[in-house]
Order: C-alpha cells, then structure tokens, then sequence
C-alpha cells in the first residue's frame, strides 16, 4: 500500500496543458503522429492488458465508430462510459494502443499498467499501530474526564487541533451530505461507521464497472484497512463509542478501488469510482492515493497521457454534477512547484526506472487535476509534517496527517500520528497525506451542511476562506543537522506548505 496516500496536484497557476475546464479537448492532440499504422495481420497472442481509450466528441456516432475500431484491432470493450467518451478496453494484441491512436475519432488511447491482467496505491506512512485493550483502558479514562467525549477522544489531537470537537456541538452536520471514500474499501459493519454508513452510494469500481452488491464496498481483508481508517476520520459517529470523526452527523459511503492482486489504484477503476459518485448524488469525494502505475503521469508518454485524459474527464464529470474532490499531496516530501522531480518508483507494477520529470508537465493523478482540492498534512504543533509533499501554487490547503518523529502530543498514549477506525471494530494509529486529506473533507463536509446550495467552486473557496495560515516558518530542520528540509515559499496569505491555510472546523461551522 506504499501508494496510498496518506499523496498530490496542479494549482493557481495551472499548466497550459491542464488549463481547459472541458473534459474533451483536455489535452492537446499530438504525439500520436509517429504512431505506427494499424498492422494487416494483427497479433493476438501479446500480454492480456487494461487500456482506456478517449473519444473526440461523445456523440453516439462517434463512439460507435470508435467501438468497431476496437474489436477490428482486437480489444474488447469492459464499459463503454458515454457521457464523457471514456472506453475501458482489455486486449492481448501488442500493437493496440497504437493502432487505436490512429483512428479518426480518437482523442488519446493507453495501456493502463506494465503487466499483464491476472484473473481478479494509497498514502498512508508506516505500518498500522493498533491500540491494544490496555492502552484503550488508559484512554478511556482520561476521556471520560471530559463530558460528552468520546471514549477514545483524549488520543485524538487531530480534532482539538482544528477545533472539531466545539465544532460537533454547534453543527455536526448534515444527513443530507455524504462523503465518498474512494479507497480500498469500507468496513460498515464497525460500530462507530454503521450508524453513518449510506449502502446505496457504496460500490465496488474494481476493473472499471460498478458492482453494487450487499457489502461489494467492504475490503478484501483486514489488511486493506486504509478505506475504513479514512472513513472513520471523516465521520465517525458521536455515539459513546471508540472515536468521534470531524463531521460526525453526515453520510459517509466507500467505493472501492484496490484491485484485489496487488492492492493498486487502476485508472479504470478510478475513472467508474468518480463517475459513480456523481450520478449517485454524493457531495464530496475523498482520494487518498495516486492513480497507478505511474507517481507521474508524462503528456509525451501516449499511455501516461490517456490515463490523466480519463481520469480528469471523470472527475470533471463529478464536479459539473455537484461534487467537490479533494486528494492527498503525497508523502514523498517533493516539491510539486520545482523544475524537476526524481520519481524512483514508477511503474510500481513492474519493475521501476529511475527517472527525471518536471511536474509541470508530469502530474500526479488525481492531485494535480484541475479543481480538485489538494492537502498536505501537518502534525500536533501546525508545522508541516516530515513527509508531506508540497509546492507552492500546488497545495490548496493543510490539515491534521500526523508526525510521530517530530510532533509528539501531551495525550495518554503520546503518539503523533492519528488514531481511527479499523475493520473489525478495532482502532489504529496511521500518519500520512491519506489522513490530512479526510479532515479537509471532513471541515468540507461541514460547510456543505452550513451551504447546500454551494457549489464545488464556491465550496472550495470557502474551504481556503476559513483556513488559519501560520506562514512559512524561519527554519524547517527537523532533524537538526543544520540543513532545510524543505523550503517553503509564499507568504501569510498563501505558501508551499499550507496553501491557503490549516483547516478549521470551528470556523467552518460558525
């Protein structure tokens, strides 16, 4: 799960390629002209790979056309998503991707991994610490010190911090909301989610089609818990039990996304994930992770570029139907607004190649999508978290991810990172952008109440509006060596580090 976010994005000053705010047209329409032309006899016995294929315009004739083009070059059509002209495709010929990129009506068509489908990553740091029954006894009592406290709650720095346990008695929020995990699944069985856990905005999206089945949303094991520890941050109920979530009275719903094999975030399946949100009505959707196989997504690469054209036609579909999209920056501690970037992980379903990018021109997906809000994470004292990846113009806004080397809490277990909900009714600490990115979602949430009628745009203004911005600090070495860690650019109002400011959920609700 190295890829899951507790991860990043494209900012104020949007690249001219990611500019257009319509999902056709995104991007340009070059590099396919040295593409080599469709073969007479055509090999059918290649690798067995995911592509996803864009059409130019999504009218039906369009896409019919392009749909005969697929099976003559021997692919098979998964799911034919015609709103916004995205194809999911499956074919063992070698030569697909480039037989079906010089076809008339194509926009941009790729392979979605480096190997081969087998019958059927997030952003979190560090393995899981579990809060044993002792340790809980400990925390209990000095929770119950505190009236109307949740039983767990003296551990959870993270709510004090951006004041959502005064915020939960003002205005808790709305049933009306519902939050969308898209992650590695959904325990909804676990004590403090099944009160709030909405079943019929949940789904499977594994391999790009949407399986609704009872508990298709749930994780595969108990493993996979990323999905449930991000829901319990985001909306664990105030019910005497476990912990509390930043917004305790909304709906949240888990679509999963991690295929089954190897635990990775496809763009097929992400393209269905965002799709499904928006005609099922959900508010606002929570992305702790980058799409693989690529941290990057290159424009010059025909692959890469197909996978950011799908992805950001999905999440552009969900914005224009009402739904806000917010996503981790990632834990790489990169600078997103440098000239060039060292990405020694991709592609991490195969065999990695170190490489060089400039991430004006190679985007982490879906962080860097236009209109999707991107957090980094902080810990216990407000100073950006050791791993956090940031990037002045990049990074929209900060919130609790936690940091267990450098921001140590005056709590009964004394741990830096964040504690939530885990399948099995069990409760963990876990640190990264995957957790700073549902508190925004969370303070998100909570506006959405306030506001049911804002928009995504004005929603995501009002998230940057009730920011507290603590400014680049003077000195960022952690470690005390003598040397910066990072270098944070910006000023009071806005920075590399914390963007428009620290979520704040007591402002939110007043």
């Amino acid at each position: 799960m190295a890829h899951l976010r507790s991860r990043r994005r494209l900012a104020l000053a949007v690249p001219v390629v990611l500019s257009l705010t319509a999902s056709l047209g995104f991007l340009p329409v070059a590099a396919s002209a040295a593409e080599p032309a469709a073969s007479a006899a055509r090999a059918t016995d290649g690798p067995n790979l995911a592509y996803v294929v864009n059409t130019k315009s999504t009218d039906r004739h369009t896409i019919g056309a392009v749909t005969k083009a697929i099976s003559k070059a021997g692919g098979t059509v998964v799911i034919t998503y015609g709103k916004i002209g995205v194809l999911v495709v499956h074919s063992a010929n070698p030569s697909f991707g480039a037989e079906i990129r010089a076809v008339r009506g194509v926009r941009s068509a790729g392979a979605t991994r480096t190997t081969p489908l087998v019958a059927a990553g997030t952003t979190d740091e560090g393995a899981a610490d579990y809060l044993t029954a002792a340790e809980a006894a400990k925390v209990e009592a000095v929770s119950a010190r505190t009236p109307e406290s949740e039983p767990l709650e003296a551990d959870q720095w993270d709510l004090r911090s951006i004041g959502a346990d005064k915020a939960a008695k003002i205005n808790p929020g709305s049933r009306k909301v519902t939050v969308a995990v898209i992650d590695t699944g959904v325990d909804d069985t676990h004590p403090d989610l099944a009160p709030n856990f909405s079943a019929s905005q949940s789904a499977n999206c594994v391999g790009g089609v949407a399986d609704t089945s009872a508990g298709a949303w749930r994780p595969y094991t108990a493993e996979d818990y990323h999905g449930t520890h991000v829901a319990g941050e985001i909306a664990a109920a105030r019910n005497g039990i476990g912990v509390a979530g930043v917004a305790p009275g909304v709906k949240v719903a888990g679509i999963k996304v991690s295929d089954p094999n190897d635990g990775l975030f496809y763009p097929e399946s992400v393209v269905c994930a965002f799709v499904f949100a928006a005609d099922h009505g959900v508010e606002i959707t929570n992305n702790s992770y980058y799409v693989d196989p690529w941290l990057y997504n290159c424009v010059d690469d025909p692959d890469q570029r197909a996978i950011v054209d799908a992805v950001n036609r999905a999440q552009l579909y969900a914005t224009k139907k009402g739904t806000l999209n917010l996503a981790s920056a990632g834990n790489s501690s990169h600078d997103l607004a440098s000239d060039a970037i060292v990405d020694e992980s991709s592609p991490d379903d195969s065999t990695p190649v170190t490489r060089t990018i400039d991430p004006h021109e190679c985007f982490d997906v879906p962080t860097q999508l236009p209109g999707v809000v991107t957090v980094s994470a902080t810990g216990v004292d407000n100073v950006k978290s050791y791993y956090s990846t940031y990037g002045n113009g990049v990074i929209d806004i900060a919130a609790p991810g936690g940091d267990r080397k450098y921001q140590i809490p005056d709590t009964p277990s004394k741990n830096g990172r964040i504690l939530s909900t885990m399948p099995n009714g069990e409760y963990a600490f876990l640190q990264g952008t995957s957790m700073a990115s549902p508190h925004a979602a969370g303070v998100a949430a909570l506006l959405k109440s306030k506001h049911p009628k804002a928009t995504p745009a004005q929603l995501q203004a009002l998230l940057k509006v009730q920011a507290n911005n603590p400014g680049c600090p003077t000195s960022y070495d952690q470690d005390g060596d003598g040397t910066q860690d990072a270098v944070c650019e910006g000023g009071t109002r806005v920075n590399g580090f914390f963007g428009f400011g620290i979520v704040d959920a007591l402002r939110a609700v007043r």
